[in-house]
């Protein structure tokens, strides 16, 4: 399968070219990509546990579903089309807020990335894809936040830094 290229932005997220995934990660350049946050109708958060063969942050925890945008799509229907793929539905999403981020891995990848955040809603157990997910569970984004803070090591780098803005616009829009 070829290599998926990301879409190189400035801070302004105006595109200024592309390129391989893996190239951009190595090199650490500023790239777009998104995460989406399900939540459901008890305040829950749907969180995956990424796959064990995962070539960064194996079996770790993160949010609903995240990747990169395609040349083209919107991130509306980029976070459609990755929902899809990796939890085996469709939910209507909203974008809340957008920020840039980085963050190295011990393997020697970083990513750095202009993070355009999305939430929407979806009651019932998703269909995962294990090439992609583990496992999920729901939680309350009040447990999370606590677990974050006395396991750190159970979930990605990138999702303790997307959390902790996410949930500072839950809190400020309750």
């Amino acid at each position: 399968m070829k290599e998926e290229n990301v879409i190189l932005v400035n801070e302004a997220d105006e595109q200024i070219g592309t390129m391989p995934k893996m190239e951009a990660h190595e090199k650490a350049l500023l790239h777009r990509a998104f995460s989406v946050f399900i939540m459901n109708d008890k305040g829950e958060t749907m969180l995956q546990q990424r796959a064990a063969h995962k070539y960064h942050s194996p079996l770790l925890w993160t949010n609903t579903c995240c990747s990169h945008q395609r040349v083209g799509e919107t991130n509306i229907q980029a976070g459609k089309r990755r929902l899809q793929e990796e939890m085996g539905f469709m939910a209507e999403l909203e974008e809340v807020i957008s920020f840039i981020y980085k963050a190295p891995f011990d393997n020697g990848l970083t990513e750095h990335e202009l993070d355009h955040v999305m939430i929407g809603k979806y009651n019932d157990a998703p269909k995962i894809n294990p090439d992609e997910v583990a496992d999920w569970k729901w939680m309350r984004p009040e447990a999370v936040k606590e677990d974050i803070y006395r396991s750190p090591e159970k979930y990605t780098e990138w999702f303790k830094i997307i959390f902790d803005k996410f949930y500072s616009h839950l809190i400020e829009n309750r």
